[in-house]
């Protein structure tokens, strides 16, 4: 018999951490190769994580609705092929995973190595030998106050007697209750010759700390009706935050005659789809016209890694899509630059479709470079939109107006009614300052306004 590590895969450059949704299998059930284990769960998509192996589903590790860095492993398989089992470690191997991926920083791991590595304390059960500590138990008593030592003698209730969110706070509750240590975390921990445990406690990712409190309903006066946020929208949400946070936004905007793209559109729509099979929309000659001067100012098309500047050679153009439910996704059109009109309109047809099937593929809304919002889908003339980070710059589109506008021309002027829309673009100041920012966004104003008429698709 050999044991076989389940691990969090991978699911794109950007993605630290996934959360598990729903297990296919318990422990004691046979898997085959390929056969669906769990569903997953990113800020971008869900996605099936399959076997690998046939065998026995051995050990979970993790539940559902719990927050798992990349790498991580999350499940063990019993095969009958003869295999070198890998050596434990003493030290949760989710948290190695987060100092590797998220700083890389080797002493501190080394430190923490070590910790894990002390013998264990007198105090430790021993029917719980090698105790596993999520990151959110250890990231609650950190915040709480609760030493190395009480926190190895709670009885867990979790899987191998292992301590779970409701045990350690279940303890909080009963320590208050008996007047026991403050709540507030303390600023000195046992050593045990190495770094207090609440180093490791800054490992729980953001999205997984929590409020130890229970939820006081009278908080909110008055009739109202208190609603849960989705999984998906608190991590919009924190995105969001963490943007702000990460890039000085600068917003521009201007305003484009769009009446030659208009009439082309309502021109050729008919013969497009009986051609192509496919509706031709506004987003395609949008992404067209925002490729061409990508080419032009390819700063735009960059990311910041410290103070460094990335200029990205590839063209993959965000679009950012509604779902049903009103949550926000981003598929990306991969090497946009390399499309014509036809592959384009085809390419997002297909993409938006399956943001609103939920069928998107984990590489679907990876490696954006640059990022358009329709606003004008939803009757918004402006908007000023947050940069996906780590891009330096977003591009919204309107919707499409008629307007009394003045026309010049060698005879004089004259008022006409035009089809306009106002354009606005945020960017990372830091690196895209206002010169080059209005300049890039009046040159997609005019790509659109010059849009030839009598043009083939």
């Amino acid at each position: 018999m050999a044991i076989v590590d389940v691990v969090m895969p991978k699911l794109g450059e950007s993605i630290m951490e996934a959360t598990i949704l729903k297990w296919h299998k318990n422990p004691g059930d046979p898997v085959k190769m390929d056969e669906t284990l769990l569903d997953i769960a990113t800020d971008k998509v869900d996605s099936e994580v399959p076997s690998e192996t046939d065998g026995i589903l051995e050990e979970v590790l993790y539940q559902a609705n719990e927050v798992v860095p990349i790498g991580a492993v999350i499940a063990r398989i019993k095969t009958a092929a003869e295999q070198q089992e890998k050596p434990s470690s003493s030290i949760p191997q989710h948290a190695e995973a987060a100092y590797t991926t998220n700083a890389g920083d080797e002493k501190r791991l080394a430190e923490v190595k070590t910790f894990a590595a002390e013998p264990a304390l007198p105090s430790r059960p021993l029917s719980y030998p090698n105790r596993f500590y999520s990151p959110l138990v250890l990231n609650i008593a950190a915040r709480e106050g609760v030493s190395l030592q009480e926190l190895e003698s709670i009885p867990g209730a979790g899987n191998e007697g292992r301590v779970t969110k409701r045990d350690i706070l279940q303890y909080v509750e009963d320590r208050r209750s008996a007047g026991g240590a403050s709540s507030q975390p303390k600023t000195h921990q046992p050593s045990l010759g190495a770094k207090p445990y609440r180093d490791i406690a800054i490992l729980a990712p953001a999205s997984e700390q929590t409020d130890a409190s229970s939820f006081d309903a009278q908080r909110y006066s008055g009739n109202v009706e208190v609603i849960e946020m989705d999984r998906m929208r608190k991590l919009i949400a924190k995105h969001m935050v963490d943007s702000k946070r990460t890039s000085p936004h600068v917003t521009s905007f201007s305003e484009a005659d769009v009446t030659n793209m208009v009439l082309w559109r309502e021109k050729v729509k008919k013969g497009f789809e009986k051609r192509e099979n496919e509706k031709i929309t506004f987003t395609p000659l949008f992404i067209e016209a925002i490729v061409k001067c990508l080419k032009k100012y390819p700063w735009l098309n960059s990311s910041i890694d410290g103070d460094k500047l990335i200029v990205k050679k590839d063209i993959n153009i965000g679009m950012a899509t509604a779902l049903p439910s009103g949550n926000l996704i981003v598929p990306v059109v991969k090497n946009a630059d390399q499309l014509n009109l036809v592959g384009l309109a085809k390419q997002i047809n297909a993409l938006a479709n399956a943001a609103r099937q939920n069928k998107l593929k984990p590489e679907d809304t990876v490696g954006g470079t640059f990022t358009l919002t329709n606003l004008g889908t939803f009757g918004s003339i402006m908007g000023v939109p947050i940069i996906n980070q780590p891009q330096v710059a977003i591009l919204a589109a309107g919707a499409i107006k008629k307007k009394p506008v003045v026309i010049e021309t060698a005879q004089g002027d004259s008022i006409a009614i035009r089809h306009m829309m106002y354009l606005s673009m945020s960017y990372d100041h830091r690196i895209i300052d206002g010169a080059l920012g209005s300049t890039f966004l009046n040159a997609v104003a005019k790509e659109l306004e010059n849009f030839n008429v009598d043009r083939e698709y």
